[in-house]
């Protein structure tokens, strides 16, 4: 072992805090998970006994290739302060694939196994495109501004990770608001509590004892939950990914955006950690995040493994290397014994909610923080997509709850009600994209960097042709209406800069 292997300290005290949270993290969409695969017709023994296990292993071994990749950064740079990169499942492609792959499948077949089949099919193609995008991810990070980037971090992390966990909070304010002031306390304002015990374990347990104290949990489903706990493991299968093609090639295509979705996402994410000081490699952090993807479609999940928005928030949370090692090694023993259950009837989750509220916040402020300030306008538009496709989910969950869908209701109603939904769609749909193309056209406008901007609206005809955004599904020539504006820009663009470059030439003004 070398000196610099020597000086790295693999666990530290302050991992406590950001186990807690990822852990949170990812144990709440296994829940989740699990509720959605039931819910669309998906049998427990394969929801419980063998996806959520597979989902497991894939954690784990993202969660150790990301523990190796920040023991060698810290090693190279003699550091004990490099935090590694938060990992688990997907929560965009949890929703999307359930409902836009199961469910339809199984309502079409009646076979559960069909369903589920097509599903890994699909993951397995969403994995290798992720594969793919290790080869022009470095070259992205280049060209792309930081603004739109983690812009478009912040629009993910405001409202698909901070929002439902606030309202949750704020709903039983007396567990939930307690251990939000704890966390507030203690992560932003430095407060040190007795005998120094980590920040999110003292939420936590302030929160159970006010949880059990108050009467709010059940001690009669705690005994009951001990039911559930049973050795689960995974099988590894090619033969099922080879059966599911036949159901999945019609939804194949939509495997290509997502795909794209995640690898975006996955590069913003490395841009968040380097701007909080951590530098990863973005082709072998890509090569990881699909591989992993795959090798969960092997063992039967059809979940694709994410680098999760967060790095910040954990890096200032005292999270370092151990915490996302030791949540890889929770979630594995949870999902092979059936334990979540049994977990969620000890911990009340209002209790441990507030730590990704916390985690919306840093992110959120990072995109001010580190990006220069004339850029600001930037990083709101690169908001706002996020939010539109928010708006759009919790609509389209009302609407399904209510026993009736968008189409059926029509969009004219709904405009009629104040709700502009197919705004909403055309604007949040590939929101990632979207953002991130917005924004960065904003910022080669400010900076006046014409052909820059040209191109990226080239970009968004091409992408808007083929429905890689603006659109649910992806096709040839979704929308022309689209297409032919964002052609339009480019011309726009190009004339002003004709102009401008001719009226510098007269009087070195421009005209703009």
């Amino acid at each position: 072992m070398t000196a610099n292997n020597r000086f790295v300290k693999i666990w530290q005290r302050s991992d406590i805090d950001g186990f807690f949270g990822l852990f949170t993290n990812n144990l709440t969409n296994l829940l989740v998970m699990a509720g959605l695969l039931l819910t669309v017709g998906i049998p427990a023994e394969i929801a419980l006994g063998t996806i959520l296990p597979a989902v497991g292993l894939s954690i784990f071994a993202s969660s150790v290739i990301y523990s190796v990749m920040a023991y060698r950064l810290a090693s190279k740079e003699r550091r004990n302060d490099v935090t590694a990169l938060p990992s688990g499942t997907s929560v965009t492609h949890m929703f999307l694939i359930v409902y836009l792959i199961m469910g339809p499948v199984y309502q079409s077949t009646g076979d559960p196994y069909a369903a589920w089949y097509a599903s890994l099919a699909w993951g397995f193609i969403e994995g290798i495109i992720e594969l793919l995008g290790a080869f022009f991810g470095g070259a992205l990070r280049k060209v792309i501004p930081r603004a739109a980037m983690l812009g478009s971090l912040a629009g993910a992390s405001i409202t698909f990770i901070a929002m439902t966990p606030a309202m949750q909070t704020f709903d039983i304010p007396y567990v939930g608001i307690i251990s939000l002031i704890i966390i507030l306390m203690g992560w932003f304002g430095k407060v040190k509590f007795p005998l120094n015990i980590p920040v999110g374990l003292v939420a936590i347990l302030v929160g159970t004892a006010i949880g059990w104290t108050t009467g709010m949990m059940n001690f009669s489903l705690l005994i009951s939950s001990f039911n559930s706990i049973e050795l689960s493991l995974p099988s590894f299968s090619v033969s099922r990914i080879i059966s599911g093609f036949s159901e999945a090639t019609p939804f194949l295509a939509s495997a290509i955006p997502l795909g794209i979705y995640n690898a975006f996402e996955t590069i913003d994410n490395i841009e968040s950690a380097e701007a909080a000081g951590d530098l990863y490699s973005t082709f072998w952090t890509m090569i990881a995040d699909g591989a992993t993807s795959i090798l969960a479609s092997l063992f039967g999940s059809p979940f694709p493994t994410a680098v999760f928005i967060g790095h910040p928030g954990w890096k200032e949370a005292g999270a370092r290397i151990g915490y996302t090692l030791a949540t890889g090694a929770g979630l594995l023993a949870i999902t092979w014994l059936g334990l979540i259950s049994l977990l969620l009837n000890i911990i009340p989750i209002q209790a441990i909610l507030p730590i990704l509220v916390y985690i919306g916040l840093v992110i959120g402020a990072q995109a001010f923080q580190e990006t220069k300030s004339k850029y600001a306008p930037a990083v709101i538009l690169a908001i706002i997509p996020w939010l539109a496709d928010w708006g759009r989910n919790l609509i389209e969950n009302a609407l399904t709850a209510a026993g009736t869908d968008s189409t059926s209701l029509g969009y004219e109603t709904l405009r009629i009600a104040g709700i502009e939904f197919s705004g909403m769609v055309v604007i949040g749909s590939g929101a990632i994209i979207v953002g991130m193309l917005w924004s960065s056209l904003l910022c080669f406008l400010i900076d006046r960097e014409y052909d820059k901007a040209a191109f990226t609206s080239v970009l968004g005809a091409i992408f808007s042709f083929f429905g890689l955004i603006h659109a649910p599904l992806v096709g040839i020539n979704v929308s022309a209406e689209l297409t032919i504006s964002y052609l339009a820009i480019v011309i726009i663009i190009l004339v002003i800069k004709y102009l401008n470059k001719k009226q510098i030439g007269g009087t070195n003004n421009d005209i703009i």
